[in-house]
């Protein structure tokens, strides 16, 4: 791809985070419409559970299919079709008569949202190669989250207020169309200089291991953790597991190259990536219903209530990509580690809950630690990959997002249903909360431990390792060390 201009590259990076916008706004906004859905299509907490996670538990299992294809036929020809599938996908969704396909038509949104993140991030890649503008340019796509986080629970609650949960679809499809046009006319076509093969049985084996691993965790609260059903989906969860261990390293061309998890600081931002989304999906779906079903709250007043984390991210996301491409990842992660931990501990061990000022309080926190980790994560995740595989690097952390997502939701939520019922939401649910939030206390503590460990001198050394073995014959060296650490 010939080098654009500035002014070009700034318009793809515009592009590319209008599709992060309308994923990220999905999510977002479904969790304000959820107590509206639950009345509407009588859903129970799983059947709440699936509505999310039969969305994100998609999106993680194709992300890194959708990466190596878009390197293999075309990053914009892959982000056209997403943009397509996910604003059909919308539209279904808005007309969907019950809950069952509701989840179906969250699917299709998910195979084009799959499409769409990890080709997106692929494409910043190669376009902005400058170590300290990549840096910048991914400080900006985080804060898009920040403002889906900002303007999703305000624009549901105050569609879901005034129209009907089914109007939350709708904000999708005129971005969706303009974002297609867009990059019709702007978006410049790139493809990996040598295309990787296909790797059918590794994907078989990712859609295994996530699907029975997220069912066995929904449903385990209704049917029991013992009972054949769930013993039987944990099971087959472990061997796809234990195949992808053994099969992948085999391969010529993996889906999954596991020699990418020789370097610490992208081992480390695969688990502070699961970690930290998994306690953003746990904590907007306990808030959510906290808000509105135990304090009564209308859907747009619970979006107001949540302002102040939502505001955090925004300002600190870019805040935070700054910072990365200054000093590199390590004081980011160890604030958003401080922060999410002080949050959890506040509702977990102190009821943040009980008193309006200690629950502005924690979510200012949980915003803040949210805000400056995804920066990190990002830049750490494709800096120092050989450009040639940056969709499959990009979609790995973004799957790792996804599997975070997803566990977040499902863990949480059966957490929660193990301790209320349908009539017993106002009486039982502070308290069946605690043990969710000491959940979300230590995923924190995760982002803040392999934070501060895989963010120093010898992590880098390993990258730099991992660089060379991933470029065996090649010429070109790695990023040094000290180029990645400020990119």
């Amino acid at each position: 791809m010939s080098e654009l201009s500035h002014r070009r590259r700034m318009l793809v990076l515009g592009i590319c985070c209008m599709s992060l916008l309308i994923v990220s706004l999905d999510t977002t906004v479904l969790n304000v419409a959820l107590p509206s859905i639950q009345r509407d299509l009588d859903a129970s907490v799983a059947g709440l559970q699936w509505t999310i996670d039969a969305y994100t538990l998609v999106l993680a299992s194709l992300l890194m299919l959708a990466g190596s294809t878009a390197d293999r036929i075309g990053r914009r020809r892959v982000f056209k079709y997403g943009l397509v599938l996910f604003t059909l996908g919308s539209l279904l969704c808005s007309v969907a008569p019950n809950l069952e396909l509701l989840v179906v038509f969250r699917m299709l949104q998910a195979v084009g949202g799959s499409m769409l993140n990890p080709v997106a991030m692929s494409i910043i890649t190669n376009t902005f190669t400058d170590p300290r503008e990549r840096a910048r340019a991914i400080g900006a796509w985080g804060a898009v989250v920040g403002i889906s986080m900002a303007a999703g629970p305000l624009i549901g609650g105050l569609l879901v207020d005034a129209v009907s949960w089914r109007s939350i679809f709708w904000i999708n499809l005129p971005v969706g169309i303009a974002a297609l046009l867009l990059t019709i006319r702007y978006v410049p076509e790139s493809r990996a200089p040598k295309p990787r093969r296909p790797d059918p049985v590794a994907q078989l084996l990712v859609i295994a291991l996530l699907g029975s691993l997220t069912y066995a965790i929904i449903e385990a609260p209704g049917s029991g953790i013992t009972s054949p059903k769930i013993l039987t989906f944990g099971a087959l969860a472990l061997v796809s597991l234990i195949g992808l261990i053994f099969y992948e390293p085999r391969r010529a061309e993996p889906l999954i190259d596991l020699r990418f998890f020789r370097s610490a600081p992208f081992s480390g931002a695969t688990v502070i990536a699961v970690s930290a989304f998994a306690a953003l999906g746990g904590f907007l779906f306990l808030n959510t219903l906290y808000l509105q079903e135990v304090r009564g709250l209308s859907a747009l007043h619970a979006g107001l209530w949540m302002l102040p984390m939502a505001a955090m991210t925004f300002v600190c996301a870019p805040l935070s990509g700054r910072i990365v491409g200054n000093r590199g990842p390590r004081v980011s992660l160890l604030i958003a580690g401080v922060a999410m931990t002080l949050s959890g501990v506040m509702f977990a061990g102190f009821g943040a809950e009980t008193s309006d000022a200690t629950l502005v309080i924690g979510y200012v926190l949980f915003g803040l630690g949210f805000g400056f980790v995804n920066a990190p994560i990002t830049n750490t995740a494709v800096s120092g990959m050989p450009r040639e595989q940056a969709g499959v690097a990009s979609a790995v952390a973004s799957t790792s997002r996804q599997i975070g997502t997803t566990l977040g939701v499902a863990v949480i939520g059966a957490v929660l249903a193990t301790g209320v019922t349908a009539t017993s939401y106002r009486t039982d649910f502070v308290a069946a909360s605690r043990p969710a939030y000491w959940i979300l206390t230590v995923c924190g503590l995760l982002v803040l431990t392999i934070g501060a460990l895989t963010s120093g001198t010898w992590a880098r050394r390993t990258a730099d390792r991992t660089a060379l073995r991933l470029r065996p014959g090649a010429t070109s060296t790695p990023e040094p060390a000290e180029a990645r650490s400020k990119g």
